[in-house]
């Protein structure tokens, strides 16, 4: 299994954050633009937390609130779970399955370097055993016994 750094290079864009004292509509603008699920919270370069659209429809949209009077900081959660780029995949995976988590920021050296998704982590999984398998059918097509 791969590494956190493994997966993180696979991705493109600009890392996707806003402040703390940001809008919630920002961050559901945010959200639709890049077409991602949650958007990381930072302040003077310090993760201070993330909020997701589950956080924006639960405790924004449930209640009543208004998205364009609710600061972030009133639904983000706080102090997230963070992950390092030298992190297993796999450890990951089984931390997200175990607390029910989707996204995790990467921090390397305490400096937001990105997150890294479910979504990610499937893909870098799938990527692997494709080419286990092109690595299996080498071996039997080529150096295996009979071959």
């Amino acid at each position: 299994m791969n590494t956190v750094k493994s997966a993180l290079a696979q991705k493109s864009g600009a890392l996707i954050h806003l402040r703390s004292g940001d809008m919630v509509v920002e961050a559901l603008r945010q959200m639709r633009d890049n077409r991602v699920r949650s958007v990381l919270v930072i302040d003077d370069d310090v993760l201070v937390g993330i909020v997701t659209q589950g956080d924006c429809a639960i405790k924004v949209l449930l209640p009543g609130l208004d998205a364009k009077q609710t600061p972030v900081s009133q639904v983000m959660t706080g102090n997230p779970v963070t992950i390092k780029p030298d992190d297993r995949l796999e450890s990951c995976m089984a931390m997200m399955a175990a607390r029910g988590f989707r996204h995790l920021p990467v921090l390397d050296a305490g400096k937001v370097v990105g997150v890294i998704s479910i979504g990610d982590v499937v893909k870098e999984i799938i990527r692997d055993l494709e080419r286990n398998v092109g690595d299996l059918m080498g071996y039997v097509m080529r150096d295996g016994p009979g071959g």
